[in-house]
């Protein structure tokens, strides 16, 4: 009989085997990474230097791109990691703690986007209450909520999880994911797999829904208005969020689309590409091309450091 407990590492396979590819690999997630902690950690300190952007509006858009941050954080470094010493392990902790993290960070920002959406149905809806309806204490609520809803979608898996066993040890993946991990396993795991299931549908299938009814009421009332000036204005103030949820649901729709069993794990890493690489990375540039306000900030910051810089 085998010994179960002599697994203590795992294997990630990673996108390629193929060593030239591995150093294209490299560079492409490498450059994208420290972009895209760039793009988001600028969106952030513009939202805390300009007292112009205090607005909830502003307050979510800087709680998000934290959790873009952290999410491409909590993914790629390791894999780089990988790709440069040509060690492919991981602790089975290491493993665990990494998939905690990528699920938290994901989770919360599927829950963020929803009351991002419900911000914008204030302000184009109700903009008469705006303030009053976004208030900083109903904003701080909101995001603790989302945190404390990340935390329940994962800790219940998870912790069933910890205690496994496992045979295999291989992973083909770039990063720790649950279902290569669970097909490892010789413990009895249906439980789990259906509870990871459960956990990610209701989570897909609330956010969703509130994304659905926020924008419902918000094409509706923009519809109404009476100038196209008026409409124009209106759908700006939501557009950039309109491309990101499109993003975000899109690739996590196409992931889940069952394709053959052959192509599956490779849509799978394309995807996963996306959503931990590049949408991290397009998601300021989104946001501040299609904002007249976070562009205005950003010149203004760049004009001071200029001045700063003469005076000098």
């Amino acid at each position: 009989m085998r010994n179960h407990s002599a697994i203590t590492m795992f294997i990630i396979m990673g996108l390629t085997n193929d060593p030239r590819l591995e150093i294209l690999v490299f560079i492409f997630l490498f450059i994208t990474y420290v972009l895209s902690v760039i793009g988001n950690l600028t969106i952030i300190s513009l939202i805390l230097m300009d007292s112009h952007l205090k607005t909830a509006m502003y307050f979510f858009l800087q709680n998000f791109s934290f959790l873009e941050i952290s999410f491409t954080t909590a993914c790629v470094p390791t894999y780089l990691y990988i790709l440069s010493s040509g060690d492919k392990t991981i602790t089975i902790k290491a493993c665990f703690s990494q998939i905690f993290f990528i699920v938290l960070f994901g989770a919360t920002e599927f829950f963020l986007l929803a009351v991002i959406s419900y911000d914008c149905y204030v302000a184009i809806c109700k903009p008469l209450h705006y303030v009053i309806i976004m208030n900083s204490r109903v904003c701080r609520n909101l995001i603790l909520c989302c945190w404390i809803s990340g935390l329940l979608i994962i800790l219940p898996p998870l912790g069933l999880s910890l205690h496994l066993e496992f045979c295999d040890s291989v992973i083909d993946h770039f990063f720790c994911d649950a279902s290569p991990i669970l097909k490892n396993s010789c413990s009895d795991t249906w439980f789990i797999e259906q509870l990871v299931i459960f956990c990610a549908v209701l989570t897909f299938i609330m956010t969703f829904m509130c994304v659905v009814l926020s924008y419902t009421y918000i094409i509706r009332t923009i519809l109404r208005l009476p100038s196209a000036q008026q409409k124009k204005k209106a759908f700006s103030t939501c557009s950039s969020h309109m491309i990101v949820v499109s993003i975000t649901y899109g690739s996590c729709i196409f992931m889940y689309i069952k394709p053959s069993a052959k192509d599956e794990v490779a849509i799978n890493k394309a995807v996963s590409v996306l959503t931990t690489s590049v949408a991290p990375l397009l998601n300021p540039f989104i946001y501040t091309l299609r904002n007249k306000q976070v562009k205005h900030s950003f010149h203004d910051i760049l004009k001071r450091l200029a001045f700063h810089s003469k005076k000098q």
